[in-house]
């Protein structure tokens, strides 16, 4: 069997709660929030080197140009780039990676393209320990170290040792209330679901055939019927749209038999919120994150403040958050942001 890992980023989301900035036509892993390089290229010089094949890449088909030029700009070329004629979860989308990868034995490290891993060597670590379990035909997803007592991701109660550092998931429960997530932090047997996997490609549709066979037969015939352009694939639209939407989580993890989970301390977040990003980013004495010439802070304190064109002003404030991005401005005092979502609810109305 091969032991090269084939990288399967997954760039479909629209990444909405980091509005203004973050569009449906220039989602959050388009951009540039952390770094210099944007979160794709990020995720994508992450599976970079011997141990990993090119990446097979599933994005929302809007973005193909975009996708392209982004991974080009850092000499990554994508086996394939699988456009989604329309989302339907992680589920159907890494059945179409694994399909495109051959469906054979290979296997396969499935990544969100927007996350932040700050301990690239942890996560190299990781995957290496994983990689035993991986070729005897486990499932094995990535458990986050948890320092908060999260609400907002689901969690994994790590079970048995099996392998050195690898454990049999003993359960995986649901974004659980404050309560539960304080005593799951408490316990120390509890990781964050942190939404990576490495799997080979055939035990994954295997499991797909076990649990969900409509999702399976769904991209198997969007896949037969695709269009091909050079390294794009464009499933059939009318075959995908038959699949039912759903994460991988709840049509496979949750329902197979061996699944293992690797709990890891990486530096990870799913920037899902403004608050993460200034959580992670350097800050200046007073606490505020702002970068370029455009932000201007006096008597300011533990603001975020960023602009992609107006100048920003702030004098005596604190606790804010404050994004300027084109003709929209976004205000809203810190640890509020995850309400981002009502906002943008309110805009369509």
């Amino acid at each position: 069997m091969s032991k090269t890992i084939i990288p399967v980023i997954l760039s479909g989301g629209s990444g909405t709660r980091l509005w203004p900035m973050s569009r449906p036509e220039m989602p959050k892993q388009m951009l540039a929030l952390t770094a210099q390089d944007t979160m794709l290229q990020l995720t994508a010089q992450r599976a970079a080197g011997p141990a990993f094949a090119d990446p097979i890449v599933v994005a929302n088909a809007r973005h193909a140009d975009m996708v392209e030029a982004q991974l080009a700009d850092r000499a990554v070329t994508p086996q394939s780039l699988i456009l989604e004629p329309t989302g339907r979860n992680t589920a159907p989308a890494i059945a179409l990676a694994a399909i495109a990868a051959g469906g054979g034995s290979d296997p396969l490290l499935v990544m969100p393209s927007d996350h932040v891993i700050a301990d690239v060597d942890a996560f190299h670590a990781a995957i290496q320990a994983a990689l035993p379990l991986v070729r005897q035909g486990w499932l094995v997803t990535f458990g986050i170290s948890p320092d908060a007592p999260e609400v907002g991701y689901g969690w994994i109660q790590v079970g048995d040792t099996i392998e050195p550092g690898v454990h049999r998931v003993a359960r995986f429960v649901e974004k659980p209330p404050r309560s539960r997530a304080e005593e799951m932090l408490a316990s120390g047997d509890h990781v964050w679901n942190g939404g990576i996997f490495l799997f080979r490609a055939d035990i994954y549709l295997g499991a797909l055939a076990a649990h969900a066979p409509e999702m399976l037969v769904a991209a198997q015939e969007a896949m037969a019927a695709a269009k091909r352009q050079g390294i794009r694939i464009f499933p059939d639209a009318e075959a995908f749209g038959a699949s039912p939407s759903d994460s991988i989580d709840y049509a496979v993890m949750e329902k197979a038999d061996r699944v293992a989970v690797v709990p890891v301390s990486m530096g990870w977040s799913d920037l899902g919120s403004w608050d993460a990003l200034h959580a992670i980013s350097d800050r200046d004495d007073d606490g505020n994150a702002h970068g370029g010439d455009n932000v201007l802070a006096i008597e300011t304190k533990n603001c975020l403040v960023r602009s992609d064109g107006i100048k920003i002003a702030l004098v005596g404030v604190e606790d804010l958050i404050v994004v300027a991005s084109g003709n929209d401005i976004l205000i809203l005092p810190r640890g509020r942001s995850q309400e981002v979502k009502k906002l943008i609810e309110a805009m369509k109305g």
